[in-house]
């Protein structure tokens, strides 16, 4: 533990990239872009879709091998023949989506200005089965992040494409999600930037730590760790965890938030979800 929150001090001296209050989400995003092509500058702008692995040569290799028979091929045939069940009022989920659901992650999440939320695949996902009489799912892991990983897989190769309107309950939920992603919290008082932006590719114990640009392309994913797949907010709670901080519920405004300005860092980048990762 004193080892820990000793790196986590010398972490921090880091000091995050100061970001202007008033900055527009465009801003924003070229700043963000800019930052990370200075950083690692021999790192092609579409290979941050592969997280750590853009950045982490020496483990690539073995992650592309893995990559060739994906843990995570089950999960989406169970997540395809969820999504085509029908519910028992003969309904699939196909008819709460766009295009029926087909190809349409990369949209996600946006901001519904009729009933003032972030609405993120999985929160979709849970509001088509309440519509058709039929109970929630858990947020973090089994069938909805099955479900998701399907949608995932039928949207790789489209680029990430979220919109930030000029609404002001857009714009309020926009900045409500980068003040959590630069804000410090929990024991070790560091924040999202602290690791994945000023300190993208240094190491904390025995992990290297990957950039923020691109992360949200390859979810949900199946992680070693976890022995099984599991959705972005349970990655959230995770890193909260990680840093003595108390999580947030998943799919709470707090997590919806930092999702629409953690995805909109990644716009033009290409969805290549389901991923794996250790």
């Amino acid at each position: 533990m004193k080892k820990l929150l000793t790196i986590a001090a010398t972490l921090g001296l880091i000091s995050t990239a100061s970001v202007a209050v008033q900055a527009s989400p465009q801003e924003d995003l070229k700043e963000f872009r800019a930052y990370f092509a200075e950083r690692f500058p021999d790192v092609p702008f579409k290979e941050y879709v592969n997280g750590v692995y853009a950045i982490d040569q020496a483990s690539r290799e073995q992650w592309e091998a893995i990559e060739e028979f994906p843990p995570y091929e089950l999960n989406i045939d169970n997540g395809k023949t969820a999504f085509n069940t029908p519910f028992k009022n003969g309904k699939t989920y196909a008819s709460c989506f766009r295009n029926d659901g087909d190809g349409i992650k990369q949209d996600y999440p946006y901001y519904d200005s009729a009933t003032g939320k972030v609405v993120t695949v999985e929160s979709a996902i849970n509001e088509c089965r309440s519509k058709n009489g039929e109970e929630p799912l858990k947020w973090q892991k089994g069938e909805i992040a099955d479900i998701s990983a399907y949608m995932a897989y039928t949207s790789r190769g489209n680029k990430t494409n979220v919109v930030v309107p000029g609404d002001e309950g857009a714009m309020a939920a926009y900045t409500r999600g980068k003040n959590h992603f630069y804000a410090k919290r929990g024991q070790l008082n560091m924040s999202c930037a602290d690791c994945h932006r000023s300190n993208a590719g240094n190491r904390i114990r025995a992990d290297l730590l990957s950039p923020a640009l691109g992360h949200t392309t390859h979810f949900p994913v199946y992680r070693s760790k976890w022995g099984g797949l599991g959705t972005l907010h349970r990655r959230y709670g995770g890193c909260n965890k990680q840093v003595r901080a108390k999580p947030f519920k998943p799919q709470s405004d707090e997590y919806q938030a930092l999702e629409y300005f953690h995805t909109y860092m990644s716009n033009g980048l290409v969805m290549n979800g389901p991923g794996a990762r250790k």
